[in-house]
């Protein structure tokens, strides 16, 4: 498909899962601040899970379908979609055509970020194995920046039996709470000690606001002071993916997508790979309390979002499967034939009963 950018909104980018294995060089990840939903997202249109796809913050973008057609689907927060003015449902494969029109308003419900996942993904160059934006170098999605009005957006190749992916919707018990104020599960360290118990009863007991300085490299937070022992800094080393910090200022700052390689600042804790999208979906001003976890939980936790995911590439093979393309009647006696078409090629198909 060719899509014509009308808006731009608030900020989209071109995100996939992110650029690892270059972080030993100073290459930040980036990629999807809410992985789980992008990968939901592509599975439903037919996609690889780590296939490109639009990340909106909060106000999305209008799109003019002016080539091609395929299916699409918004994953994530509830905002609002609209296909030619019509409302859309989310978390479902939605198809459109040359001339439709799909504009993505605000919120209507939980969380501030969504995927728009489109048949192919989005065709832009690949950067170092990923196809992901990372704003702050330009490198990467759409010449390094958000999309803005008059740009144009292609697709990939059209995944195998796109079509009978329309009208597949997610199953609700996949489906992330993001409504539910739950507390932030993470595993404590590396640095954890590095503060007083104190500080660490404060930190888990304690509820914090998420500040105007939150964006796609972290998310400040401000409330109750962690205490270290002798102070905040340490010999720079890894940030991993939603480590928090505990600088000078002695309050918490959950590092994210965009994050830095190496940081000299303590690390008392780290989200758990669920909770990472759970934190990225709140807004500044929204309240974030935390909650430790064994390692053991957190990786149940990691093996269930995985699972969920295989569950839904199966959900979406049934799903498939039940959709014809042509019916036949069943065969009463003998061998029987008829011609079935695939992607718009015919196949001679014979049907013959056996005992």
């Amino acid at each position: 498909m060719r899509l014509e950018v009308i808006s731009g909104g608030l900020l989209t980018t071109v995100q996939d899962l992110g650029r690892w294995g270059f972080q030993g060089i100073g290459m930040p990840v980036a990629g999807a601040m809410d992985s789980f939903a992008l990968q939901v997202g592509n599975i439903i249109v037919g996609n690889d899970p780590n296939a490109a796809a639009l990340e909106i913050t909060v106000m999305g973008p209008t799109l003019q379908v002016s080539e091609g057609e395929g299916v699409v689907c918004l994953a994530g927060a509830s905002l609002d979609m609209r296909i030619n003015k019509e409302k859309a449902p989310t978390w479902t494969a939605i198809r459109v055509k040359a001339g439709d029109k799909i504009s993505i308003g605000g919120p209507t419900g939980p969380g501030c970020r969504a995927y728009l996942c489109v048949s192919g993904g989005i065709d832009v160059p690949v950067v170092m194995g990923s196809r992901s934006t990372y704003l702050r170098a330009h490198i990467g999605g759409l010449e390094g920046r958000a999309i803005q009005k008059q740009d144009t957006l292609l697709t990939g190749p059209l995944p195998t039996l796109w079509q009978l992916c329309e009208g597949f919707s997610c199953p609700s018990w996949i489906i992330p709470p993001y409504g539910q104020n739950m507390p932030i599960n993470v595993i404590l360290g590396p640095q954890d000690d590095y503060f007083t118990s104190e500080g660490i009863e404060t930190f888990l007991s304690s509820e914090y606001t998420i500040t105007n300085e939150a964006d796609r490299m972290g998310y400040r937070l401000d409330g109750p002071e962690i205490e270290h022992k002798s102070g905040a800094d340490i010999i720079s080393d890894a940030i991993p993916l939603g480590a928090i910090q505990v600088p000078g200022s002695k309050k918490p700052v959950a590092m994210l997508a965009d994050r830095q390689t190496t940081g000299g600042y303590t690390k008392i804790a780290v989200i758990t790979t669920p909770h990472i999208a759970l934190l990225a979906q709140r807004l500044p001003g929204e309240k974030v309390s935390f909650k430790k976890v064994s390692f053991e939980e957190a990786a149940a936790a990691l093996k269930e979002g995985k699972d969920k995911l295989r569950a839904l590439e199966i959900e979406r093979a049934n799903y498939r499967s039940t959709r014809k393309v042509y019916r036949a009647a069943a065969p009463k006696n003998g061998p029987t034939h008829w011609s079935i078409k695939i992607n718009g090629k015919n196949y001679q198909v014979t049907c013959e009963e056996i005992s």
